[in-house]
């Protein structure tokens, strides 16, 4: 991997003679590099050929010329649909980082050009926003009002590409990662808890609940997919207690999951500041210091930003004023940052 990953060291974009846009010490171009991750995502050279209203013979030219360029082979086209060879996979994930910020750039330099206001954009899980989300936006227009904020609802995983690619400048998500391009700060551990439908033996208390207690029960679990997700986190939980559900029934959010409880079609284990969603269900605590689940701030490495230093200040000014979606939870120093 050590050859391919040399290959993005140098990024000095030099102009050619026909307009187009070389990368330093190298023939290939932006035009290839849109080539190549068109048929990277479509898996089929005839469907990234009409996705790009081109023809497929001068497509498929221009992927062997990059080939030949880079020494390396990037699609085994042999295979129905087509796959990428593990350099391939490397030359993609680097070509949407690049692609990515080169967009990044033309946006940032138009809205100086136009004297518009800076955009930050933030991907989120559904869940964040019922944990502090909306004060911290609402602090930070107030704080930074040169700011148009976007938010951007998107599930953990797909944050990690996004912040790489220049699509979200930041996100709020629930996994950890190995990603060495994407810094993790813990903001907080959250409690979870189960929701449980009000006329069940599991509504009859209170109180705290064992986890022992959910052997046998029908557990829903989200997101379905993509995956790794906070569903393997509950499966994991449950697991490491030799906790065994009679049938698991997987959904694509919350709020369906939410839905089949009030339904009695289940039980389903949820960060404890999503309980505002739904009062037609009971809410119980899950015993256990492992009962938890992370909310983390993702930014890019190496991302100098002022902003992202005044997001941690303004989370840290929120804890301190000990609102009720914290209830329970275990409180990171954000100024500091406790890295993934």
């Amino acid at each position: 991997m050590i050859i391919e990953t040399a290959l993005f060291q140098r990024v000095a974009l030099l102009k050619n003679t026909n307009g187009g846009v070389f990368f330093g010490g190298f023939g290939m171009d932006l035009r290839q590099l849109r080539y190549f991750v068109a048929v990277a995502r479509e898996r089929n050279f005839t469907r990234a050929a009409q996705l790009l209203n081109i023809a497929q013979p001068p497509l498929s030219r221009q992927i062997q010329l990059l080939e030949e360029e880079l020494g390396v082979t990037l699609i085994l086209r042999k295979s129905r649909p087509v796959k990428l060879t593990d350099a391939g996979r490397l030359f993609y994930e680097q070509a949407m980082q690049v692609l990515g910020r080169v967009d990044q750039m033309k946006a940032a330099t138009r809205r100086v050009g136009l004297n518009q206001n800076s955009v930050l954009s933030i991907g989120f899980v559904a869940s964040t926003l019922y944990g502090g989300l909306p004060s911290l936006v609402r602090k930070l227009r107030q704080h930074a009002p040169e700011l148009d904020i976007r938010l951007l609802e998107m599930l953990s995983t797909p944050q990690i590409p996004a912040l790489k690619e220049g699509r979200i400048d930041v996100g709020f998500g629930r996994l950890r990662h190995s990603d060495p391009n994407v810094g993790g700060t813990v903001l907080r551990d959250e409690r979870l808890v189960v929701a449980v439908h009000k006329g069940t033996r599991l509504a009859e208390e209170t109180g705290p609940l064992p986890l022992a207690m959910l052997t046998g029960e029908t557990l829903i679990v989200y997101p379905k997919e993509p995956r790794p997700s906070y569903a393997d986190q509950v499966m994991s939980l449950l697991q490491h207690d030799d906790v065994r559900p009679a049938e698991v029934q997987e959904v694509r959010e919350i709020q369906t999951a939410l839905g089949l409880v009030a339904a009695a079609a289940g039980i389903c284990i949820i960060p404890s500041s999503a309980r505002q969603m739904r009062s037609d269900v009971q809410y119980r605590p899950i015993e256990g210091a492992r009962a938890t689940s992370p909310v983390i701030l993702y930014h890019r490495v190496g991302d100098t930003s002022r902003y992202i230093a005044l997001i941690k200040k303004l989370i840290q000014d929120m804890y301190t004023e000990n609102p009720p979606w914290l209830d329970g939870s275990e409180i990171r120093d954000v100024r500091g940052g406790h890295q993934t």
